[in-house]
């Protein structure tokens, strides 16, 4: 790659730890190589990946730069060879593997989305990975479709809000779980079903709502013991996908419950798949759930923005699980 001679600001986790690992430094850039496009960053999205890197518990790639932030908006700056020069000037949103944090990056530009009317550039940046996540999650892998009913963990989080949008928008019957009163009124307010997990038997509260016939799609990012508490409440022939693991990689899994009812149990990651499948799930995203934003009928859930500078709290604001939405660290006031 050839360096621009340009300097950016960027955030690294400067070893391994707490928020306070988060360093500002000054990096090069090098120019966009074929496919590619350099995007002038407006805003990054903050995302629990990022955290864990940050701690240690999941190691970025050997082949990524060290720069934090896998999802980002802003505005085409310059393009690589085989990318159209009319872009540059764009407003886009992308998935990146590494680099979100800085004021430049640069994109692979079939994992580049327009960023659609009406949605700010803060807005879009935080809706990448979860739309990118959720269509290899809940529609690819889940088959989810109109008339099911399906079960959300995390309703308030980032994922849980754009996911419970887009299920109620082809027409799934939503319910959705999240910690306290407060979180579970205003998704109830979003028009979903919401199960307070802090005093609530779930299982028992899904088959009441459901009347007894249970859910046909978990989006679960627990693991651990949650996963028998879903089987339980799952629908004949449902499907069980894991996102995420909060609560412990291991499940103890009763197999005859998923024989009798024929479950189908998976898990994906986005961040290891390559860019030739990236690419594939940015045209069905592109061409299946864009619309749906671009009508309205979805709208990103932003959280709070913060300055970029202010990494550190964004990542504690994260943690603390107060979040109603996503977060979104913007560059200079750039994200209108």
């Amino acid at each position: 790659m050839t360096d621009l001679g340009q300097t950016i600001s960027a955030v690294i986790a400067n070893g391994t730890g707490g928020p306070e690992v988060l360093e500002l430094v000054q990096r090069s850039i090098a120019a966009p190589g074929a496919g590619e496009l350099l995007i002038r960053t407006a805003a990054a999205g903050v995302n629990r990946p990022d955290l864990m890197q940050r701690s240690g518990a999941l190691p970025a790639p050997a082949d990524v730069s060290d720069i934090l932030g896998l999802e980002v908006s802003g505005t085409v700056e310059a393009v690589g060879e085989a990318v159209d020069p009319a872009l540059i000037g764009t407003r886009v949103m992308a998935l990146v593997k590494a680099g979100g944090y800085a004021t430049k990056v640069t994109a692979k530009a079939d994992q580049c989305l327009p960023v659609p009317d009406g949605v700010s550039l803060a807005e879009a940046a935080v809706l990448p990975e979860g739309l990118f996540t959720i269509w290899h999650n809940l529609f690819d892998r889940g088959a989810l479709k109109a008339g099911d009913r399906v079960l959300i963990e995390g309703g308030a989080s980032g994922i849980g809000t754009l996911a419970l949008q887009l299920a109620k928008a082809i027409g799934a019957e939503v319910i959705v779980t999240a910690g306290g009163p407060e979180k579970c009124a205003r998704l109830a307010a979003m028009g979903v079903h919401a199960i307070d997990y802090r005093s609530a038997d779930l299982a028992a509260e899904v088959m009441r709502l459901t009347a007894d016939a249970g859910v046909d799609v978990v989006l679960d990012i627990l693991g651990g013991d949650a996963v028998n508490r879903h089987l339980a409440c799952m629908a004949p022939g449902g499907r069980h996908i894991g996102l995420s693991f909060m609560t412990g990689m291991m499940a103890p899994v009763d197999l005859g419950l998923v024989m009798r009812k024929g479950l189908w149990l998976s898990s994906s990651t986005l961040r290891p798949k390559s860019d030739a499948e990236k690419a594939m799930i940015a045209t069905r995203v592109r061409a299946q759930l864009l619309p749906l934003i671009g009508s309205g009928k979805v709208r990103p859930v932003l959280s709070k923005a913060l300055p970029l500078a202010e990494a550190q709290a964004a990542h504690l604001l994260l943690e603390s699980g107060q979040n109603f939405g996503k977060i979104a660290l913007v560059i200079d006031g750039a994200a209108a």
